[in-house]
């Protein structure tokens, strides 16, 4: 069995309808995603716009098996700031979004997004003691590293980060040192790429990263249980 000593993952947030798009592109480079979903607020009705383009979440009847292969996590269930709760709220606003991921995808999540990057000590031991292994932050490190407490994930870089191809280059040309292993986290948001106007971007990311014999491809979840992180 080949052993891995890179792995690359993403982190895509809040179920939108350009979601569609970026799963197809994935797919066809073989590249694995974590999708997580606000369940309370998952449909159409639920919009806004930046830059001139009408941003709106995907029906949860609507997304079927578009996130087949991939993974499903937790956003909460009304995307609110999750510190300075307590636990009758973060019951509410966690406790039935994962309820919901169960009942609709017929997934248990063990991972999560933090809303706005947000979080404090009371949410990540609330989140622990209900079976969520790990949650991203949106504090960059522009490193691999594993984390070490997944509970306060920090991602390698957004997509849109000058940094990107570079660390990207690193990530393919150079070796881990004897004794680490190698994790690529690029988050961000599947609208970015319509408002920004650069879905080549992202395109030019995957095809470069994908197809190496010595990188994995795993969602967070395979990736962090691969490497002994939860």
């Amino acid at each position: 069995m080949k052993q891995y000593r890179k792995a690359l993952t993403f982190s895509y947030d809040d179920g939108v309808t350009q979601d569609i798009r970026l799963v197809e592109l994935f797919n066809k480079y073989g590249m694995k995603c974590t999708f997580n979903l606000n369940t309370g607020i998952q449909s159409e009705t639920s919009y806004w716009y930046m830059q001139d383009v009408r941003i709106h979440r995907m029906n949860q009847s609507d997304i079927g098996n578009l996130y087949q292969g991939h993974e499903i996590a937790t956003h909460g269930l009304t995307h609110e700031n999750p510190s300075d709760r307590d636990e009758a709220w973060l019951n509410e606003e966690y406790g039935k979004d994962i309820e919901n991921i169960k009942r609709i995808y017929g997934v248990t999540p063990v991972g999560m997004a933090y809303a706005y990057g947000a979080y404090d000590d009371t949410v990540c031991d609330w989140l622990t003691a209900h079976g969520i292994k790990y949650g991203r932050n949106v504090w960059e490190t522009h490193s691999f590293a594993l984390p070490e407490d997944p509970i306060r994930l920090r991602p390698t870089c957004h997509h849109n980060d000058e940094e990107l191809f570079p660390l990207l280059r690193k990530f393919l040309e150079e070796e881990p040192e004897e004794d680490e292993v190698w994790l690529f986290y690029v988050w961000g948001h599947s609208y970015e790429f319509d408002t920004c106007r650069n879905w080549a971007r992202i395109e030019e990311f995957v095809e470069r990263a994908a197809g190496h014999e010595d990188v994995m491809y795993g969602t967070n979840e395979e990736c962090l249980r691969y490497f002994g992180v939860i």
